[in-house]
């Protein structure tokens, strides 16, 4: 794991501008985004556990799955080429064999396998008769779900909670995080802190119970606060109006975000703040989970 080697704790970084200061709220970043420079953000703490569990069952080949722009399947690849782990992953989309896109390409390059499946067989990833199948066909490799959300991984983001605590002093009174597939938001409620989790999706009201059912056995959670209207028409799309605020946001805080997840989490942040959503004196840990090696062009400032 030598060469997976984080750093830590990351920074957490207070936030102010005349929005949060009427509000009479005060905002922090959690700078995972910075964790390491290929396993970035909520990925490496969910792998962590996920790695040494493969480790510990003598396993050298790991199996994910993810999209075509996939931040999992993008670090996954990166972990286990540095630490001598075959990686393959099962990508949503059989057209993409041919259409290659930057995020796959550099999967290529870590030397994962990508095993290409149609859209409908896509949303069998779940079910145990299809698991068993690939299981069959890649000699029993070692299964990690979509997005790295397994119960290993609530293990790793619950430590970052506790990085918080160390660096604030107290536990704080919200943690405001993006949800793809929501396991960052269960480790977080695991940990007992509050989550506001802003939906990447469209449609995203499942994952209240995709969270809960992570943390099912966990008899000391958070409370979740789950929004749904800030996903910008769906998960991998965005509007001018959401690069601009990325755009405002580079220069107001000196912060990158990117479209997918961590600036649509931030602009329905901010949207609820100018709307006294929060009592004044609230406390609100906002998570950059990462996830820049997705960044479009026109989000980037020069």
């Amino acid at each position: 794991m030598d060469k997976l080697i984080p750093s830590l704790p990351t920074p957490l970084q207070e936030l102010k501008n005349e929005v949060i200061k009427n509000a009479g709220v005060q905002l922090y970043i959690k700078r995972d985004d910075l964790i390491h420079p290929t396993v970035s953000g909520n990925k490496w703490r969910k792998l962590k556990y996920n790695l040494m569990d493969a480790r510990l069952g003598m396993l050298n080949t790991l199996l994910t799955f993810g999209g075509a722009y996939s931040n999992h399947l993008y670090a996954t690849a990166a972990a286990g080429n540095a630490i001598g782990l075959q990686t393959i992953g099962v990508v949503r989309g059989e057209d993409f064999k041919e259409r290659m896109t930057p995020t796959l390409r550099f999967c290529e390059e870590q030397n994962m396998i990508l095993h290409f499946v149609s859209r409908q067989d896509y949303r069998l990833r779940n079910d145990p008769e299809y698991l068993n199948q690939l299981s069959r066909q890649f000699n029993f490799p070692y299964l990690i779900p979509e997005g790295g959300s397994s119960h290993l991984a609530l293990k790793g983001i619950a430590e970052m909670t506790a990085e918080v605590d160390k660096e604030l002093g107290f536990r704080p009174d919200y943690y405001a995080v993006a949800a793809g597939t929501g396991g960052t938001a269960a480790g977080i409620l695991s940990s007992g802190n509050n989550v506001l989790a802003f939906s990447a999706l469209k449609g995203g009201d499942f994952l209240k119970n995709d969270i809960m059912n992570l943390i099912h056995d966990n008899n000391v959670i958070g409370k979740l606060d789950l929004q749904t209207d800030y996903h910008f028409s769906g998960y991998g799309k965005w509007t001018p109006q959401l690069i601009d605020f990325i755009l405002r946001f580079k220069n107001e805080f000196d912060i990158q975000l990117e479209q997918i997840y961590t600036a649509k989490m931030f602009y329905g942040l901010f949207d609820l703040i100018s709307k006294n959503y929060f009592t004044p004196g609230t406390i609100i840990v906002a998570v950059h989970t990462g996830g820049l090696q997705g960044l479009t062009d026109e989000a980037r400032q020069l």
